[in-house]
């Protein structure tokens, strides 16, 4: 996808990758951003960047969704950024945690294609692109919540991909390894900027690459990956 002149909303903007987005796609020349966080209040940092436009929504949230469909109707980029991150295993988390978890990493991903895929159409096209997770290809069992969660979305990206071909939406999956967020604040292991990851993304974008790997990590694991799968899954499952 040719990214420049597009018009980009990106969810999470507020901090770590959804911030590095758009100050990435500014790089890239679009034309504009959406920045969008729960509160307009914790966008304050994109003030006087023009080309940026502070939008509140929570994506758990159906009916704001689709009034934020409504009134960002020039939408040709989609960047479904905004997650959350529940440490514990499937046998011990509280059902809250994968209500939690699911309801933001996935079903908001969804909430937010099913609105939005109109509205590219109608503009003549574009992507819609979902920040996904090393660890949806394989399981960490501290991270059960997490994973099953980013797993059920790269299930959800791959149906929306052949669903929306024909309407000239593409689909792309990111899957970042670890990367230097409040969200792994307190993990002590080598960790990616997310400047780093935020320039991958749209390179990978621009480069129609529809399954980006934008750090070293998850780079290299992505290869071992497809080589043996299952080796992959014993090392993660011994993590």
């Amino acid at each position: 996808m040719n990214i420049e002149h597009a018009t980009a909303l990106v969810t999470g903007a507020n901090r770590g990758i959804g911030r590095a987005l758009v100050q990435a796609l500014l790089a890239a020349n679009v034309a504009k951003i959406y920045a969008a966080a729960r509160s307009v209040e914790k966008l304050r940092g994109f003030a006087g960047e023009r080309r940026v436009v502070p939008v509140a929504v929570d994506v758990t949230d159906e009916t704001a969704v689709t009034a934020l469909a409504k009134r960002t109707a020039d939408v040709t980029l989609l960047i479904n950024n905004a997650g959350v991150l529940d440490f514990g295993s499937v046998l011990d988390a509280p059902q809250n945690a994968f209500e939690r978890n699911f309801g933001t990493n996935f079903y908001g991903v969804l909430s937010m294609s099913r609105a939005f895929a109109p509205t590219i159409e109608r503009n003549g096209g574009g992507a819609i692109v979902n920040i996904l997770t090393l660890v949806a290809l394989a399981s960490m069992p501290g991270l059960g919540v997490y994973n099953a969660s980013k797993a059920a979305a790269w299930s959800l990206t791959q149906s929306l991909r052949a669903s929306l071909a024909a309407r000239k939406i593409a689909v792309y999956g990111v899957f970042p390894g670890a990367v230097d967020t409040d969200m792994l604040a307190g993990v002590d292991m080598p960790k990616t900027s997310p400047d780093d990851v935020a320039h991958a993304v749209v390179a990978g974008i621009s480069q129609s690459a529809e399954d980006i790997f934008p750090d070293p990590m998850s780079a290299s694991l992505y290869e071992a990956w497809k080589k043996d799968h299952k080796a992959v899954e014993k090392q993660f499952a011994a993590m």
